[in-house]
């Protein structure tokens, strides 16, 4: 009986589930959108019931659509948003609050305090992380001060936090495992990467209680298995793993020095490191890269809030354009931006800036500006946001990055991955398989039960579709590139 592996991509905007055969051939895949909440500005929640039902109705459409046996999966494995934090009761599976979303700011306060108590240097040593609100630390802390009740729960024992894996683990089997990986335990703010513990010094700093937290373990593991009654089936779950770093490993980029880009909700560059922590000088994070066959990877990131996020921007907010394929037609229609900037720091400016006061702006406008200059612009500010992240990690490892590997939904734009090459100076490679997150994920948990053997069947299904080659004037990039920082000095601090 031929067997498949079930991926789940629990996302920002929406969850999704692909059956993968033995060949990496996607056998049917489900996806369905949830609500975002937004209760003030620069806030941004979820509920976790629309995060864990979305996500099981995916999983079953993707097993009805391949018209298979329960049996016949293999195992389960899940790729997620990373930082977004869940608080619930551990007896009733009850959530205490909307999930906290990654690109909620309302824990600068928290963050800025910190910083001034000279703590920021002992953050950025144990945890590869700067203090920001991007991290999960603060907004457990936030759900434990302002919620009535929960740190008294949680101190008793009553309560159990978690990132989107372990509260979809938790869900998935049943409540049998609360558990998370090495790539998203080391995003919390709370995980020291090199002794590989929950640290007791973070944790007495912001007065969260440890049994909270769950059990952490390799990506690529056998945690638990789903729940029949809950999912149709009983399978393994195989690997958990943080979004970015799944795609890291979908890419295949197994080698130190090897860098991967994904457009998604927002963007995300990892270069990896190999087994050696590279400590930035240029405000990049330090992160977990993998946990597999007990060796801990490390990567260097640099972390941009708003990628994709902008063309749905265009799309739901300011209602120019109607999908968002119409934003590559409307910035191809015309020569250029017309002097038009977009930068899109809705929540904040992530790496290499991290100013979680800067707010978006638009500069550049005059009578003769359109929405076909606003589409460019917007395209060519999620490229400049990149710039500004490849520019720190060359410096930071000492490398000269040959060629970068793209993934995630907005890559399918040449227009974009064109402009992105061009203000690089450095080839861009698309692969065919652009969606390589869910396929990490597939890729470990077949490694955790045999159904792949090693890393070697994934750089032979790594295959390129395009590349993109520069063809910019070094004059002309220099001075783009500098008006977009002129442009980002407009935003930044604004709501300080």
């Amino acid at each position: 009986m031929e067997k498949f592996i079930l991926a789940l991509d629990q996302g920002t905007t929406s969850s999704r589930a692909v059956l993968f055969n033995k060949k990496v051939e996607k056998i049917a895949t489900a996806q369905r959108e949830f609500k975002q909440y937004f209760p003030q500005p620069g806030w941004v929640e979820h509920n976790p019931e629309d995060i864990f039902i979305s996500q099981l109705s995916v999983m079953k459409e993707a097993v009805m659509k391949a018209n298979i046996q329960p049996e016949q999966i293999e195992a389960v494995g899940i790729t997620n948003q990373r930082e977004t934090i869940i608080l619930w009761d551990k007896n009733t599976g009850k959530p205490v609050y909307n999930a906290i979303v990654w690109q909620c700011r309302r824990t600068s306060q928290i963050t800025d305090d910190l910083i001034a108590s000279g703590k920021g240097e002992l953050i950025r040593e144990k945890t590869g992380l700067l203090p920001d609100p991007y991290f999960s630390a603060t907004k457990i802390k936030w759900i434990l001060d302002n919620v009535d009740g929960v740190r008294q729960r949680a101190e008793n024992g009553e309560i159990l936090a978690g990132t989107v894996d372990t509260w979809l683990t938790w869900r998935l089997s049943g409540h049998k495992a609360h558990v998370t990986d090495y790539t998203n335990a080391s995003r919390t703010m709370l995980f020291n990467i090199h002794t590989l513990q929950w640290d007791k010094d973070l944790l007495k700093m912001l007065n969260i209680p440890e049994c909270i937290l769950p059990k952490v373990m390799d990506s690529s593991a056998i945690y638990t298995t789903t729940d029949k009654d809950v999912c149709g089936f009983e399978a393994p779950i195989a690997s958990l793993i943080g979004d970015q770093q799944s795609a890291l490993f979908g890419q295949a980029c197994f080698n130190k020095g090897e860098v991967k880009s994904t457009y998604g909700t927002g963007c995300f560059m990892l270069m990896n490191t190999g087994e050696t922590p590279v400590l930035s000088k240029h405000k990049l994070l330090t992160t977990i890269a993998l946990g597999l066959n007990g060796k801990i990877e490390y990567a260097l990131e640099g972390s941009v809030f708003m990628g994709g996020a902008l063309i749905k921007w265009l799309r739901d907010q300011l209602g120019i354009i109607s999908t968002a394929n119409e934003v590559n037609i409307l910035a191809e229609s015309v020569p250029d931006s017309n002097g038009v900037i977009i930068v899109p720091a809705f929540t904040g400016l992530g790496a290499p800036y991290w100013d979680s006061y800067a707010r978006g702006t638009i500069v550049g406008l005059t009578r003769g500006a359109n929405k076909a200059h606003i589409c460019r612009a917007a395209l060519e500010a999620i490229a400049m946001q990149v710039m500004d992240e490849l520019k720190c990690m060359k410096e930071d490892s000492g490398m000269e990055i040959t060629a970068l590997k793209v993934d995630g939904g907005a890559c399918v734009s040449d227009f974009m991955m064109q402009f992105q090459a061009d203000i690089l100076n450095t080839p861009v490679y698309r692969p065919e398989n652009i969606e390589t997150t869910v396929t990490g994920a597939a890729f470990l948990a077949g490694l955790a039960t045999g159904f792949w053997t090693s890393k070697e069947q994934i750089k032979k299904v790594w295959q390129i579709n395009a590349i993109f080659t520069p063809n910019m004037e070094s004059a002309v990039r220099e001075y783009r590139y500098n008006l977009w920082q002129k442009a980002v000095k407009r935003s930044r601090e604004w709501d300080k």
